[in-house]
């Protein structure tokens, strides 16, 4: 599924959930521009999967055609064979990286970085012989993970730990420049 399909999809569910949107309101909620929502919208109903009510006070009401209902799940089912294959190439990456850890005879990994990423890394930790030691993320320091309160970096030499994980995906080399600088060898620092 390509990007473009991605916000036809998005706009169609829009639309069909509130026909009455302006296309500043569509842009806004979906964070795309004005002019794009509005080749969108001709291009959507000039195909015949919208029909076009004029409403009073200027506006317009989408209402989804039979021919538009056919597309959308298609283009959902799209999205859906998309999302489950982009589900398990992640399942099999994270597993590989734990069966690297688990070779090295680690045993307590240490996430860096609160966000999706280390949400699938802790279910699929459990599928392994490692145990988590703790979540560690500046940004969200305090607040919860699955259980555990997460900590500011400036405690990982507190912790108990074999492994540091990168669950966070921006600026791996800052993230582990930063780790190295704190006195953690890179032997002890693993990325996705």
């Amino acid at each position: 599924m390509d990007k473009q399909d991605l916000h036809i999809l998005r706009l169609m569910g829009e639309l069909d959930r509130d026909g009455t949107s302006s296309q500043r309101e569509l842009s806004q909620r979906l964070n795309l521009s004005v002019g794009l929502v509005n080749t969108f919208l001709k291009r959507l109903v000039s195909k015949g999967y919208f029909k076009v009510k004029t409403m009073p006070r200027k506006r317009l009401k989408y209402f989804l055609t039979p021919e538009g209902l056919a597309r959308k799940s298609r283009l959902t089912a799209e999205y859906l064979h998309y999302s489950i294959n982009f589900y398990r190439d992640i399942k099999q990456l994270l597993l590989s990286k734990f069966e690297e850890i688990e070779g090295r005879h680690m045993k307590r990994v240490l996430f860096l970085g609160a966000g999706e990423v280390a949400e699938l890394a802790y279910l699929y930790i459990h599928l392994t012989n490692l145990e988590l030691a703790g979540m560690i993320d500046d940004q969200k320091k305090g607040k919860n993970f699955f259980g555990f309160v997460i900590k500011g970096t400036d405690t990982v030499h507190d912790m108990d730990w074999d492994m540091i994980l990168l669950t966070r995906l921006d600026h791996p080399d800052e993230t582990i420049q930063r780790l190295t600088e704190a006195g953690i060898g890179p032997d002890r620092i693993a990325t996705i």
